[in-house]
């Protein structure tokens, strides 16, 4: 038998960066069942049509406003949504008229919408994702899987706790709940793409920047700091060129020592020193321990 849809009402969000010139990029979908509360927001998780639009985005701040959106939905369920959302992004993100929406379940219609006006032929363009932003993609994705994103803070600034001015920003921290509140985890994605030299240089700034961090956070949280260092593996840290190499060799290589002995070198020299930093260091592959984790220890 067909399955009944429902009837809902959905809202298209869009990045405007320039009011004046009227351009805009689709990041968002808001979608309640017709006249009921609001039952899911969604922001897209691949910001490269946001930053085609206006390369200076702030995309780090656009993911926190998708938690602090979800946040007051949930305390203002039967709220006005434009006053909501004025109060939560001035100009910046803007939304369109409710349009009618036929869905099997809030959760399908969500996808559907994704699909159709915010991440048109997505398996495309995340299959090009690199450096990074695939890194941070693969984060949210396992955080996500996990129950927790909407948890965690984002984008956060590094000044707080060393002095104003730094211009570092932790991708991902959270402080678990009961026995292990002594302890704070935050995650930074560090791309170690040896195509070019700025993933080790982004590993020599991390390391550089732990000690300070640690203290700061010892100071204001009076808790320890664990810091993760999110990379390739090894092989995915290799430039296009020597993937290419690597991907018509006869063998299969299972020997790293097969690899480019500079490329490897480099690599491991960028972990090795944050290690030394007493940074841990997960690669991509190990991002669902570390969710599951976190699932725990905030009790999701």
């Amino acid at each position: 038998m067909p399955v009944a849809r429902r009837e809902c009402e959905f809202f298209l969000l869009q990045y405007v960066p320039d009011p004046v010139r009227n351009e805009f990029v689709h990041v968002g979908v808001v979608l309640r069942e017709m006249g009921g509360p609001v039952a899911s927001v969604r922001f897209t998780s691949d910001w490269r049509r946001v930053r085609c639009l206006d390369p200076e985005a702030d995309t780090g701040m656009l993911e926190g406003l998708e938690s602090e959106l979800r946040r007051r939905f949930q305390e203002e369920p039967d709220g006005n949504l434009m006053h909501v959302l004025e109060d939560s992004f001035s100009n910046s993100v803007q939304m369109t008229r409710g349009k009618a929406y036929l869905a099997e379940s809030i959760e399908t219609g969500v996808e559907e919408l994704m699909r159709m006006y915010v991440e048109p032929q997505k398996r495309e363009r995340v299959s090009r994702l690199s450096g990074r932003a695939a890194i941070q993609a693969a984060m949210r994705t396992e955080f996500e899987r996990a129950g927790v994103w909407d948890l965690l803070r984002k984008r956060i600034a590094v000044a707080e706790y060393t002095r104003k001015g730094d211009p570092l920003r932790i991708d991902l921290g959270y402080r678990p709940i009961g026995q292990d509140s002594g302890t704070i985890r935050m995650f930074q994605a560090v791309s170690l793409e040896t195509s070019s030299g700025v993933g080790l240089e982004t590993a020599k700034a991390l390391a550089f920047s732990a000690p300070a961090l640690v203290a700061g956070v010892e100071r204001v949280e009076k808790a320890a700091l664990e810091l993760t260092a999110v990379v390739e593996s090894l092989r995915q840290g290799l430039g296009t060129r020597e993937q290419g190499i690597a991907s018509r060799r006869p063998r299969k290589l299972d020997d790293e020592a097969e690899l480019d002995s500079e490329r490897v070198t480099a690599y491991r020299f960028a972990v090795e020193t944050m290690e030394e930093h007493r940074i841990r260091v997960l690669t991509t592959a190990d991002l669902g321990r570390a969710a599951e984790t976190a699932r725990r220890e905030l009790r999701v």
